[in-house]
Parts: C-alpha cells; structure tokens; sequence
C-alpha cells in the first residue's frame, strides 16, 4: 500500500477520535455550565478528559503498530501478544495519571487511591482498544500488501512463462525457413529468391510486432497469409491450402503467432500436396467468439502431432491457458485420415 495512503488513514483515523472528544468535551460542559477547568481559563481541549483519551490511546496505537504487531503477532506469539499489551497499557495508564496529577493537581482535582485504581483502570482499557484497532489497521495494511505482492509475483511468474514459450517456438519457424531456402538455392534461384523476400517479412514481424503483449488480427492474418505464400512456393500445386476469413478482424488484438503452429503443424504432416484443399484453414470472427480451424489430410500409418523439435501438445495448451484462462476452447481430433484442430477464443 501506497505511503501516503497509510498516511491518510492514521490522519482520517485520529481526525475521528479527536472529533468524539471534541463532542464528549462538549457535552460535559453544557450538561455543567459551571466547569471548574472552563471558569479557570483552560483552552477547550486541556481537561482531564482530553488528557485521559488522548495520551494513552496514542500510547496504546503505536506501541501496538510499531512494536507488538511485527514482533508477536506476526509469529503467532498470543500470550506474550496479550501480556504486552496489558502491560503496556498499564504503563501508559501511570504515565498518563502523572500527567494530569501534575498539570491539574491543586485546580479542583479530589485526587485519592480509589480515584487512581478506577481511572487508571480506565486509562488502560482506552489503551487496550487503541491497541486492538492498530493491530487491526496494520493487518488490513499487511494484508493488502501481500495480496498486491502475490499478484505482481504471479504476473512477473506469467511474463517470464509466456517469454520462455515465445523464445521456445519462435526460433523454430527461422530454423525451417532457412532450410527450406537452402533446398532451393541450387533447385530454383529465382523461387529461392522470393523465399529470401518473404522470410525478411516474417523476420520483420517475429523481431518487432511479437514484443508487444498483443497484436491487431489483422496483423496475424498478414503473417499466416505469407507464410502460406511460403509454402506454396514448394508446391506446384497452387490449390492444397485453402484459407478462409469470415467475420471484420478489425478491433481485435491476440497474442503474436497464436495460430501458426497449428498450421505449420498441418504443412508438416500433410499426406499429399498434389491433393486440392489438403490443409484447410478458417478464421470465423464475431463479436464475443474468435473461432480458429485448421485441418490437414494425413497418412494414419505416419506419425501426427505437434512435436515442433520438442515443442509438443502440452506447450502449446500451456501457452494459450495462460493466455486465455477459463476463455478458451481447444479441440484435436485425428480421425479418418483428418487431423483438425479447432480453437474457440472469447473475444468479449
């Protein structure tokens, strides 16, 4: 909690308790026109009254907030919380009868050893509850404090997760591309060519669009589009991907390269690029869904799955539940030589 609301709270707290002794002070007085310490010229506050509320609930509040909170209760140390406090109480209450012994004795005051046991009792009871209500406000204070410093861990824990998975998948799709333009360098120069071109825009966008904690959807879409640029490159077959928009990407942001492992997955496994619409790839936007399919055709005797060098299934779901706690829907089905994976997002 913030300094100067911690200041805040003791300035609003004692502005309350002086207020209650400011109408106590009151009430006496009008109930006695006669007062003795009002006919002796006392200023309004200087009165036995005052004295007694005052000097031992300060007393009581801040040796409790400063010294018996951290000290005892904090190590859930209760009987020497509770014989402190009384003790202390106590002590604040002679301090607080030898100041008004003092300052009063001689205008009016019928000191005796009945009067001292009562009012020093009563001293220590102020004392008490001044005592109480401190260890209440610096808990609620240590409380709060904790809560806010759970949350910056935990959202220090989910920034550092989700750089540690991008530093992970990122790389990846580098490492592939520059493959795949090294098959091509000595097969087709100028195909090698427009890889060169296109892989300098997905570098583009992995170095300064993926920094930030979200991206337009339309950015994302530009990417997935040139990445299957990409790979009809390798194919003579300009019809084996079929992607689709439906809905405005307009307003909407998602994290950097949510989608492309799932469809660089799909090129991975597809069985036959030679076959229209081997890989099919959907975006369905609306206003409180973003809906997300990929499907590729496969051999069922070959090996499916997202493996992305050791980046497996459980990476990814780890990656977008973070992203999307409880806001998500993730689907795989590897059936009849299909393989779809289909994402629901909550895009309220």
């Amino acid at each position: 909690m913030k300094k100067s609301i911690v200041i805040l709270l003791h300035i609003s707290y004692w502005a309350m308790y002086l207020f209650l002794v400011f109408i106590l002070n009151m009430a006496l007085r009008m109930n006695n026109p006669y007062d003795t310490w009002q006919n002796l010229g006392w200023p309004f506050l200087i009165s036995p009254l005052s004295f007694g509320a005052i000097i031992p609930g300060i007393f009581g509040f801040y040796s409790a907030y400063l010294l018996i909170f951290d000290r005892y209760l904090l190590n859930k140390k209760i009987p020497q919380l509770f014989l402190s406090t009384i003790g202390l109480s106590f002590v604040s209450s002679a301090i607080t009868q030898l100041i008004i012994y003092f300052v009063f004795f001689g205008k009016g005051v019928n000191w005796s050893l009945e009067t001292c046991i009562s009012l020093g009792t009563f001293l220590a009871f102020i004392a008490v509850a001044h005592s109480a209500t401190a260890m209440v406000m610096k808990g609620f204070i240590k409380w709060f404090e904790d809560i806010k410093l759970k949350a910056d861990l935990n959202k220090r824990n989910y920034e550092t997760e989700i750089a540690l998975l991008k530093s992970q998948i990122n790389p990846h799709f580098l490492f592939n591309t520059i493959n795949n333009i090294d098959s091509l360098i000595t097969i087709n120069p100028t195909s090698a060519s427009e890889y060169l071109n296109k892989l300098s825009d997905i570098m583009r966008f992995m170095l300064f669009e993926t920094k930030t904690e979200k991206i337009p959807l339309s950015k994302e879409i530009e990417y997935i589009e040139k990445y299957l640029d990409l790979q009809k490159i390798r194919s003579s077959n300009e019809h084996f991907v079929n992607f689709s928009i439906q809905g405005d990407p307009s307003n909407v942001y998602i994290p950097a390269m949510l989608f492309i492992p799932f469809i660089e997955n799909a090129f991975k496994h597809v069985s036959n690029k030679k076959t229209e619409n081997a890989i099919r790839v959907s975006l369905h936007i609306d206003k409180q869904n973003l809906n997300f399919e990929c499907e590729n055709q496969f051999n069922e005797q070959g090996k499916i799955g997202l493996e992305y060098n050791g980046l497996g299934n459980s990476l990814i779901k780890k990656r977008i539940k973070l992203l999307y706690p409880n806001k998500h829907k993730l689907t795989i089905i590897s059936k009849n030589n299909l393989y779809a994976v289909k994402l629901s997002l909550d895009n309220a």
